[in-house]
């Protein structure tokens, strides 16, 4: 199931920032000992009582010809359209401003849930005050302290009872759903109609041309498939001027209901910073990884260029140094057979699971073959090792003290681990547990 959208909207300077940061916590971040991972502060999770969601902060809505302001309103109206909900912010000091009053008739031309969230009431004097916002339209306003972190309950809850009602996918469990990302104009399309044989998919040289994710379901080998292709951009009278963003969102909602992702590269353009941030939002997701060097027909395409174009994917995207890399024209369709044996390969590593006695001799072999490190005269203890889940695989190290357990070691197991079981094309995680 996809998790639901919730926007954070309203002019500039309420405060929407702050409550986005309360609602996200430290799920804002990529970890950070990886190099190479970026990505933008505009989207994360976050969690309430036992329900995730996509969080969106935008910039503050101003009414004005100036490009700046005509590219913030179109940001926010992106926003809006993606949410399931909109919280609504204004500032309960100010009052309700000319500015709040073109918020509001934009998002009551939305057609999507608001709740109403009036900031900075510090105090409880000032929660006499905001009953001038009931006449926004959008019934009873929540006050809440971004500062302090008041009221925040209040308005989660009402913010998830708007939530949609989620069904269970109704693919098998042994149907395997694979998404494509990537930039505009990389060649999505194109590699959806050159897999399954057919023109599914409309197919430009205008970016942004695929407007909504589309579903293709498909049968190769006996093996059940589902293609889910992301949108590039989304056409309302005028081009949006910031498509970075967008294609982003757009790119998450297939992410999550992705057993693997396709990360797709052009090759007659080369790597670009976007590249590496779509990328990183399937690595941070846990989602298995494979690297897709599209349009491998315009380049010089021999065996010595497709090693150095190779190092060239490494050295950019270190943090995916398990994902395989395909080489493939999707316009000639040369090398497109080398794509699914690579796919489900990576979606059966991203289910795999180990024996415990096993998976422990391996440990064993790798504590013998390198000690743990002394930090500061206290010498790290691994007792026993355990796979917890999968999907991706994730194993708990059970030791004397988790703090001990630096970054270096726990990739050197990691590295053990994945030569003695495989697992290309799925990130593993590993954590450190103090044994009872």
């Amino acid at each position: 199931m996809r998790k639901s959208t919730v926007a954070i909207v309203g002019r500039p300077n309420v405060g929407k920032s702050t409550i986005f940061n309360r609602l996200v916590g430290e799920r804002i971040s990529i970890v950070e000992d990886i190099p190479g991972v970026t990505r933008d502060r505009i989207y994360a999770s976050g969690e309430w009582l036992t329900t995730t969601f996509n969080v969106i902060d935008t910039g503050g809505i101003e009414i004005g010809d100036e490009p700046l302001l005509v590219q913030m309103r179109h940001q926010a109206e992106v926003a809006i359209d993606e949410a399931d909900v909109i919280i609504f912010m204004v500032n309960g000091r100010d009052g309700i401003t000319g500015a709040d009053e073109e918020v509001a008739k934009l998002l009551f031309k939305s057609n999507k849930p608001v709740v109403l969230a009036v900031n900075k009431v510090d105090n409880p004097e000032m929660r006499e005050e905001i009953y001038e916002f009931y006449s926004l339209g959008f019934g009873e306003p929540f006050p809440i302290s971004g500062t302090h972190g008041l009221g925040l309950g209040d308005l989660l809850d009402e913010v998830v009872r708007h939530f949609p009602e989620r069904e269970q996918t109704e693919e098998d469990d042994e149907t395997i759903r694979f998404s494509l990302i990537g930039r505009p104009n990389v060649g999505k399309s194109s590699l959806v109609n050159a897999m399954i044989g057919q023109e599914r998919v409309i197919v430009s040289d205008i970016a942004g041309t695929t407007r909504d994710a589309v579903d293709t379901p498909f049968t190769k080998d006996g093996r059940d498939f589902v293609i889910i292709d992301t949108a590039g951009m989304r056409k309302k009278g005028k081009v949006y001027e910031s498509t970075e963003k967008y294609s982003i969102m757009r790119a998450l909602r297939a992410i999550e209901r992705s057993d693997v992702v396709l990360a797709l590269i052009d090759a007659e353009t080369g790597i670009i910073e976007q590249d590496k941030k779509i990328a990183g939002y399937a690595h941070e997701a846990g989602k298995a990884v494979v690297i897709v060097v599209n349009k491998w027909d315009t380049v010089e395409s021999n065996e010595k260029a497709m090693k150095e174009f190779e190092q060239k994917v490494r050295a950019h995207f270190q943090y995916l140094d398990y994902a395989p890399i395909v080489f493939l024209s999707a316009k000639t369709k040369k090398r497109i057979h080398t794509l699914l044996p690579k796919v489900l390969q990576s979606s059966e590593n991203h289910a795999k699971r180990v024996q415990t006695n096993v998976l422990n001799e391996v440990i064993m072999d790798a504590l013998a073959m390198n000690p743990t490190p002394t930090v500061k005269g206290q010498r790290l203890k691994v007792f026993y090792a355990a796979q917890v889940s999968v999907k991706p695989p994730t194993f708990v190290v059970f030791v004397n003290e988790p703090e001990l357990m630096h970054f270096t070691y726990e990739r050197f197991l990691e590295n053990r681990i994945r030569d003695a079981f495989g697992f290309e094309g799925t990130p593993i995680k590993i954590y450190a547990r103090k044994r009872n």
